[in-house]
């Protein structure tokens, strides 16, 4: 529905004043904040995405996600039977059997997210993306992250793009597909609200801001227009497209300023695991460590807490 993009306009002014009010934004305290910093664990995509990825720091990655918080902090917050886990593990195609195999072992049901379709520039040909796709989903993965083509984008090619994003859609069979749309890469806001349309009418799941390799990732001005796309979207099909900010959230405090922000412009149902996401690497270890402090009222060592 090309209608639907053609006379978007985006008041970049008002997004940067609203941005710069959310960072005025006052945190929650006390035990609202071990709440929100709980619900902020249960959304995380715990990621590791590096060239010198192995099987073993896969499978550490993997228990790291099934216990994310020392379980004496979760008994003293009388948590420790809630079955807090991260969202997801997020890894390479390559790597996609190890985390299978080592939740599997574990008895444990978090999905295995892995990125694919040239992650993370989206230079590699159609049928390259597609075949990579279709192997991370027979290797176990339940969740794909593809990334678009940004030259689609920045061209206008917008009925190609959406094509593009439709035959990975396809691709990815019974598994959820995010689609990653570079925002640092796209020249605009309303580029960015142009794409965030085009990929949920092609079917994704969810929309990602960014690979977290960009010079510019998650930022509250691209959050708060993919929301509102997200927003009208819902109205005019009914149909609830999940969000997922990712790339350089990296503390507590953001954590739980991007849920406050989601709460804000798309309502409470979207604070749950299957329409909210943060993609994250190290944003974990700061949360455990801000949780040892409200219950311990000290800062933990760095022994005392198992790396995230």
């Amino acid at each position: 529905e090309l209608g639907w993009i053609s006379k978007v306009y985006v008041n970049r002014p008002a997004v940067a004043r609203h941005a710069e009010e959310i960072k005025k934004w006052t945190t929650v305290k006390g035990n609202w904040q071990a709440a929100w910093l709980l619900k902020a664990v249960t959304c995380i995509d715990l990621t590791t995405l590096s060239g010198d990825d192995t099987a073993s720091n896969v499978r550490r990655l993997c228990f790291k996600a099934k216990h994310p918080i020392r379980e004496d902090l979760l008994k003293a917050l009388d948590m420790h039977d809630k079955g807090i886990t991260a969202a997801a593990v997020c890894v390479y195609p390559a790597r996609v059997s190890d985390a299978v195999n080592t939740l599997k072992a574990a008895g444990c049901s978090i999905p295995v997210a892995s990125v694919a379709a040239g992650f993370p520039s989206g230079q590699t040909p159609l049928e390259t993306k597609l075949a990579e796709i279709r192997l991370a989903v027979e290797y176990g993965a339940q969740e794909i992250d593809i990334v678009i083509s940004r030259s689609l984008v920045l061209t206008g090619q917008w009925e190609s793009l959406y094509e593009e994003i439709r035959l990975c859609r396809a691709a990815c069979g019974e598994a959820h597909m995010k689609t990653i749309l570079a925002t640092g890469e796209l020249g605009s806001l309303a580029n960015v609200y142009k794409a965030s349309m085009i990929a949920m009418m092609a079917g994704s799941d969810f929309i990602k801001t960014s690979t977290g390799k960009e010079v510019e990732n998650a930022t509250f001005p691209v959050g708060i227009v993919m929301m509102r796309a997200i927003k009208e979207y819902y109205w005019q099909t009914g149909y609830k497209v999940g969000f997922k900010p990712a790339g350089g959230i990296r503390t507590a405090k953001e954590a739980i300023t991007w849920l406050m922000l989601v709460k804000k412009e798309l309502g409470v149902e979207w604070l749950t695991p299957e329409l909210f996401r943060l993609g994250a690497s190290s944003l974990l270890g700061d949360i455990e460590q801000q949780i040892f402090y409200h219950v311990t009222g000290t800062y933990a060592l760095q022994h005392e807490l198992a790396m995230a």
